[in-house]
């Protein structure tokens, strides 16, 4: 029996996570995600999907992020019809961001044809939420720990990552006609401490490993974070702005609502309001009840006055008018929108209109790819492309690094550090190439591994004739 690997995705860049295994004729797509950042990367969204989606047998997810489900819509819309396997959180997960990444990419196709900024006659959407609703019958769930059989070969349990609500590591067992052989997806791997979910799972055993490595050459300070963001908005606040932070809103914006409602418990920023200007984040800060086992924040959910997802200065946006009228506050607010890297979603309009002015603020709390908006505004571009306009950038722009939902360069290998035996390849994805490639070289230095930064569309043998 042969095991071979492609990289469809997420080999050299952070984003449009799918590796393909081929495990002799069953075909397992791991992950299936878009692309983001830079046009160059974003362009394979639009591409010929490298294989034939109808010869892929299942698809097992880490997580819910878009860079990791993205694709799904676009997949089955091509002909994949096999299950799709994710944990029961996940699954919860994807539906709202499936859905809401349809519907944005109908708007944003609806206004380029309008306002006629596109470079194509006719610009279509990627997908529609249609399109999303036809993959939720394949979506099954699964729990933690539980192993899951494919076929008499190949059997796959998931473990608890952090990161997001109902994230996971994967580890693939495969029985050949001689040897047993593993393989573990790290997935998105999250902070050690983080302050709402629980740390990343331990494995002790890998023949391969894929490893993120999103933060691999850097270390973020976790310590003082609600001093950091305090100043931040304590400053804003005194010089008559408002503080516009763009967040995911998958676990960045409950994150952040946690540090805030403390903040303000404790007396560091002022009693001003906070707006939640995202109905996706609405609806995943509600999950966190269903899924009390997946966080350690359950008993503070049970009491008004420690729920920092339900108190007096907390405000939920969901329809467009309600978002549009936030344009007309001038001071003292902290206004949360989505998307985190300011690539799309109501975020934009707030840019729009606050980025020209001096007295306010955009802090960006998570990773910023190559090529996003949040990023060149963090380089200190002069102005910022939007609607097709290039808008003056004057407002102040902050970036906390301890806000991360991804482990960072010591956590990676402290988590690394908890396996037995190393593994016979190690292959460092979810990366810029700067940041897997200091990675790979202190894994190889440190514990001696076999460590590989793949390519785009490159393919390996994993094990051969087990």
């Amino acid at each position: 029996m042969d095991v071979k690997v492609k990289f469809l995705g997420a080999a050299g860049t952070v984003t449009g996570s799918r590796f393909l295994l081929e495990v002799d004729s069953l075909k397992i797509l791991v992950d299936c995600g878009l692309f983001q950042g830079l046009k160059e990367n974003r362009l394979r969204n639009r591409e010929i999907f490298p294989i034939t989606p109808d010869s892929i047998d299942i698809v097992l997810l880490t997580h819910a992020h878009i860079d990791h489900s993205g694709y799904l819509p676009k997949l089955v819309k091509e002909g994949f019809n096999g299950p799709i396997y994710l944990t029961e959180a996940s699954l919860e997960l994807v539906k709202i961001l499936l859905l809401d990444a349809g519907k944005l990419q109908e708007e944003e196709a609806k206004f380029a044809r309008k306002k006629g900024y596109s470079r194509h006659e006719d610009p279509q959407p990627l997908f529609t939420r249609e399109d999303a609703e036809n993959v939720f019958p394949k979506l099954k769930p699964i729990p933690f720990n539980n192993e899951v059989k494919i076929n008499e070969r190949v059997r796959f349990t998931a473990y608890n990552a952090g990161h997001i609500l109902g994230a996971a590591i994967l580890k693939l067992q495969i029985k050949g006609e001689n040897q047993e052989k593993s393989i573990v997806f790290s997935g998105d791997l999250g902070r050690f401490k983080d302050p709402i979910l629980n740390p990343p799972a331990e494995i002790p055993f890998a023949d391969v490993l894929f490893l993120e490595s999103t933060y691999g050459d850097r270390v973020n300070d976790s310590i003082d974070i609600d001093k950091q963001l305090g100043k931040i908005i304590r400053d804003t606040n005194y010089n008559g702005g408002v503080s516009l932070i763009p967040s995911f809103a998958v676990g960045r914006t409950q994150m952040l609502l946690f540090y805030l409602h403390r903040l303000q418990q404790k007396g560091f920023i002022p009693q001003i309001p906070i707006y939640v200007d995202s109905p996706m984040a609405i609806d995943v800060t509600g999950l966190y009840k269903d899924f009390p086992e997946y966080h350690h924040l359950a008993p503070s959910l049970e009491n008004n006055d420690s729920n920092p997802f339900q108190h007096k200065n907390l405000h939920y946006y969901r329809d467009q008018e309600s978002s549009i009228s936030l344009n007309t506050i001038k001071s003292h607010a902290i206004i949360i929108s989505a998307s985190g890297m300011a690539t799309g979603g109501r975020i934009l309009h707030h840019l729009y209109h606050r980025l020209p002015n001096e007295q306010d603020s955009v802090i960006f709390v998570g990773y910023q790819a190559e090529g996003t908006r949040g990023r060149k505004i963090l380089e200190g571009e002069e102005t910022c492309r939007i609607y097709g306009i290039d808008v003056p950038v004057k407002a102040k722009s902050h970036f906390i690094d301890g806000l991360s939902a991804h482990a960072d360069q010591s956590e990676l290998i402290s988590w690394c550090d908890n396996f037995i035996t190393k593994p016979k390849f190690t292959f460092l994805v979810h990366g810029e190439p700067k940041a897997s490639e200091e990675l790979a070289g202190i894994l190889k230095e440190k514990f001696n591994w076999n460590t590989i930064c793949p390519q785009y569309l490159e393919s390996f043998i994993l094990f051969s004739g087990i």
